[in-house]
């Protein structure tokens, strides 16, 4: 039997011979390939006999097995951020709102629920770089929204207006374009 069945024949070959992004793990540390942790182990203590990675990755039409690169955390949190703020229209109306406000309406475990997501995204942002006056400015947008939005109603209407995760996720972009590219 070959090792032919998970390639994606559909894909389109990578173009370019340029040098990839480093590799970030969970504490924004780079990873050096051909590792995870640095030795014959993988990140769960098993040795990974023969296997390539990048290539699986390739094959699965680009899923990611392993740690992110900077690009795709970022890609990651801004997706999350639009799920919770901005991800469907008021019908009729150009009101955009997310699941942060519907999951919002459930009293008390809504809010602290909605409020723990947007501190994985502070989070994360930390685990890139960000520095921690950054990272106060983005704990302070997610305080006032966990803080208001439990107020019945009026919290959720808060919710939808203030976007805290859209805010933050402004914040964070503005900081890391001013970074350099490929250190």
């Amino acid at each position: 039997m070959t090792d032919d069945i998970f390639i994606d024949r559909t894909a389109k070959p990578r173009t370019g011979g340029g040098k990839r992004p480093p590799i970030i793990d969970q504490d924004g540390n780079e990873v050096h390939p051909g590792g995870f942790g640095g030795g014959r182990f993988g990140a769960s203590g098993f040795e990974f006999q023969g296997a390539d990675f990048q290539n699986i990755s390739g094959a699965l039409g680009g899923i990611s097995f392993g740690p992110l690169t900077r690009e795709q955390r970022f890609a990651r949190i801004d997706a999350l951020s639009k799920l919770l703020d901005v991800a469907f229209v008021v019908p009729g109306t150009k009101i955009r709102y997310g699941i942060d406000g519907l999951i919002g309406l459930v009293p008390i475990v809504g809010d602290i629920l909605t409020t723990a997501i947007s501190l994985w995204i502070v989070r994360e942002a930390r685990a890139l770089g960000a520095p921690k006056y950054l990272v106060a400015r983005m704990l302070g947008n997610v305080a006032l929204d966990g803080v208001v939005g439990l107020v019945p109603f009026a919290g959720d209407a808060f919710d939808v207006m203030f976007r805290a995760n859209m805010r933050n996720m402004r914040i964070l972009k503005r900081w890391m374009d001013k970074q350099p590219r490929g250190a």
